[in-house]
């Protein structure tokens, strides 16, 4: 039951305000609700007697205390709190005036670590780290505070997340004051409310991850309008190699260009078995953008579509002599299907079909009643970075697509799509809807129905939920996201942009503590062939994420490639979405000028951690006066088995508490208690990656611990299963696992022989860092070693 202060008791929270409207208004007092006071947090924080520690939370004498803990201090009279457990409440405010935008004062925030994830543009998050409220920018999506009784004692987390309440959606923001401010805003001007009881739901615990899995499941289930990503279908192509073709052609994709590319990469033994075919398929027109003429920067973003079908380059006529029909673009994917060996085929496109929309006099589209909207963005949108795209969709207006009528759409162009053997699609722009919502009942009312239209439509034309979401990382899109599994985690890999490459790092590891409970973040593509190209290679091998490339036909580079991809064209994806290590969380990696990023994962059998000077080479948007402190040309940094969270996951029992380390880049093996550390240096843009293997006594005596494949980045990954195998089979050790290549393993003495596959193959033991060697054959695909000691 809501607690609502003394001074609002007389109050009449269902009573009409007809006298604050107009007859085109609409009251929404939902059973949620949005609305705050005021927050005050102290450096020093003191544990109440054991006997407060089963309160429900409360707000008593302007105090929100939560599990004990003052959370929120002098909280304003209006503020009201929910309580979920003893940790856990919702917390809203109450006006008296309707609205479709109220912003409430929390208080202050200062003397604190803090960490935001919010959004610097309209459809992409980045985060910010800090230590007040002034810190905390506008359209902040997840707020983390660390909070620690003595400056070296452990550390207890709260979490504040903002979400969907009724039809308002809620942000967090700070001011100059160092106050913690929430806004919640319909989106609609006819839509108001004065009231939000359940704009922010706010968690603690002491393991930041286990905070913030638990709570994005309590709200899966208090909302109902979202699913976690550990109970979605996850597209097959997660764990394939791909290749996308936008950075390769932009919009100048055609079939031939494809063609090659594919070729190429086969060639050089990494064949793509995933494809998007990327923005430029579509059948468009463009009144801003005359043939012939020079070109407009940003007029692509006026194009409209004019039908769910290809355009004539994918129409190809065999043979114009012969007067032969053109084929189609199911003649071009079967083709490439059947030559390449693809898997997969997606095309990319659009939420309302393309950039700027339908076109509304297109007779094609006249079915799902398109018309010329002029977007509207948000206070909180408009106070961060402009972006080109919103820009130019503000000046020439999108065609969108009738509500009423985006079943039908979906379902009309999937379908379509399935007719030409493609197999999924990538659907960009999706946050465009919440800047079209006045008129059409609200941001978070619209793209519930457009999201729900979508994933009914991907999951009747689809077999494999084959769908990635992108530019779609605000909460009215996330909450609503029951099926979809995959969504572009940061802005846009951008490979002429030397100083955006550290930033794309750091953007979507952080952005992954978040999205990750949610979706599998995807990285993007990169190019192979480039300065920083290692860099995100590592990444993505920790990112736990899909892997496509989108170099130029020819243009690759196979060493860095053939450590991502096995010769049959899969990857060796980590099993959790890859995030930065907890003593990661609160500080800079991209401009504090000291601190490396880590970011950790687990297989199997063993863990990984790829670590990532990020520092001196780009700088955050959205600072009034960035800084970029004066960095060494090496950065050093500790780096600790323990550094993995959930590493009990993969040990064995019993366990000797060792583990073996192998650093990709030194090639060199270590052993280290779990709370040991190593000193680690790397130059700006330079990455390592550690694979951490737990070791265990198989017979009494051996101590062995599988490191995998050692030529990939994501060693591990290889390794399905270890086993002892009993006295009759020689007491020996069995490792199962898949791809060609040099496997490596931890063993504290020579073995006497090894196999592959029942056939003895050669070994070598390195005693300086005792590396067990064994080359698994070119051509096998799936193998079990056997160690015989």
């Amino acid at each position: 039951m809501a607690l609502i202060p003394p001074s609002l008791g007389s109050l009449q929270l269902n009573a009409p305000f007809s006298s604050f409207l107009s007859p085109k208004h609409t009251i929404f007092t939902s059973p949620h609700g949005h609305g705050f006071g005021c927050v005050c947090l102290h450096k020093t924080w003191r544990r109440p007697p054991s006997m407060f520690l089963t309160n429900k939370p409360v707000i008593k004498d302007g105090v929100l205390s939560i599990n004990g803990k003052d959370t929120l201090t002098g909280v304003p009279d209006n503020v009201v709190v929910t309580p979920l457990s003893n940790s856990s409440a919702f917390v809203g405010a109450i006006s008296t005036l309707p609205d479709s935008r109220h912003v409430f004062r929390l208080g202050l925030i200062q003397d604190i670590r803090l960490l935001c994830l919010f959004r610097f543009k309209l459809w992409w998050m980045i985060p910010r780290m800090g230590n007040s409220g002034q810190d905390i920018p506008i359209e902040t999506q997840m707020l983390l505070l660390e909070a620690k009784e003595e400056p070296d004692g452990p550390a207890s987390y709260i979490l504040f997340l903002p979400v969907l309440d009724g039809e308002f959606r809620s942000s967090l923001q700070g001011n100059q004051s160092n106050e913690l401010e929430l806004c919640v805003e319909s989106g609609d001007p006819a839509i108001v409310t004065s009231r939000s009881l359940k704009a922010v739901f706010v968690n603690c615990g002491d393991n930041p991850f286990d905070l913030m899995n638990q709570s994005m499941k309590t709200l899966e289930k208090h909302l109902g309008t979202f699913s976690h990503r550990e109970t979605k279908q996850m597209p097959g192509m997660l764990d394939w190699f791909g290749w996308c073709t936008w950075d390769a052609f932009y919009h100048g994709v055609n079939p031939q260009g494809i063609r090659d590319g594919l070729k190429s990469l086969s060639e050089g033994g990494t064949p793509a078995k995933f494809l998007i075919i990327d923005d430029g398929w579509q059948d468009t027109t463009n009144e801003f953008q005359k043939e012939g003429e020079p070109f407009i920067e940003g007029s692509q973003f006026g194009a409209r579509l004019v039908s769910i079908k290809e355009n004539n380059k994918f129409r190809e006529t065999v043979n114009e002599d012969l007067n032969e029909a053109p084929s189609g673009l199911k003649d071009f994917v079967s083709d490439i299907k059947s030559t390449f060996g693809l898997k997969y085929v997606y095309v990319w496109h659009a939420l309302l079909g393309y950039w700027g929309g339908f076109h509304p006099d297109a007779p094609e589209g006249r079915k799902y009643n398109p018309k010329l909207k002029f977007p509207i963005q948000s206070p909180g949108n408009l106070a961060n970075m402009r972006d080109i795209s919103m820009d130019c969709m503000e000046k020439y207006g999108i065609g969108a697509i009738d509500p009423a009528k985006a079943s039908e759409f979906y379902d009309d162009l999937h379908s379509y799509l399935v007719s030409q053997d493609v197999d999924g699609v990538k659907v960009d722009v999706q946050n465009i809807l919440e800047t079209l919502a006045t008129g059409l009942g609200g941001r978070v009312s619209l793209t519930r129905k457009f999201q729900q239209a979508l994933e009914k439509s991907i999951a009747a034309n689809f077999q494999d939920n084959s769908i990635i979401c992108c530019m779609g990382l605000s909460t009215d899109t996330l909450y609503n996201a029951r099926r979809s599994a995959i969504t572009r985690a940061s802005d846009d890999y951008y490979p002429k942009i030397p100083t955006t490459q550290s930033l794309h790092i750091a953007a979507v590891a952080f952005n992954s503590i978040f999205l990750g409970e949610v979706v599998v973040p995807d990285w993007d593509m990169f190019y192979s062939l480039h300065s920083a190209a290692e860099f995100h290679a590592v990444a993505r091998a920790v990112g736990g994420c899909g892997v496509y490339v989108s170099d130029k036909p020819g243009q690759h580079d196979f060493e860095i490639l053939r450590r991502l991809v096995l010769p049959d064209g899969s990857v060796l994806r980590a099993k959790y979405p890859g995030r930065p290590s907890r003593d990661c969380l609160f500080n800079d990696p991209v401009m504090d000028g000291e601190s490396l990023l880590k970011i950790w994962n687990l297989n199997k059998v063993t863990g990984v951690i790829g670590v990532f000077n990020c520092q001196g080479a780009g700088s955050w948007p959205c600072l009034d006066n960035p800084v970029q402190k004066d960095v060494s040309p090496k950065l050093s940094g500790q780096v600790s088995p323990a550094d993995i969270e959930y590493f009990e996951e993969v040990a064995p029992t019993p366990w000797t508490g060792d583990c073996a380390v192998f650093s990709f880049k030194a090639g060199y093996l270590s052993r280290l208690p779990k709370r040991g550390s190593f000193d680690v240096k790397l130059k700006i843009l330079e990455c390592d990656v550690f694979t951490v293997s737990p070791i265990k006594v198989y017979h009494g005596k051996v101590h062995f611990a599988a490191i995998g494949l050692i030529d990939m980045y994501n060693s591990g990954g290889a390794v399905e299963t270890v086993e002892a195998l009993n006295a009759s089979d020689n007491g020996g050790i069995s490792i199962k696992g898949r791809g060609a290549g040099r496997f490596g393993a931890y063993s504290n003495e020579k073995p006497k022989l090894c196999s592959v596959n029942s056939k003895e193959e050669a070994f070598t033991f390195r005693d300086e860092d005792n590396l067990l060697t064994i080359t698994i054959p070119s051509g096998t695909n799936f193998w079990e070693i056997v160690v015989s000691y």
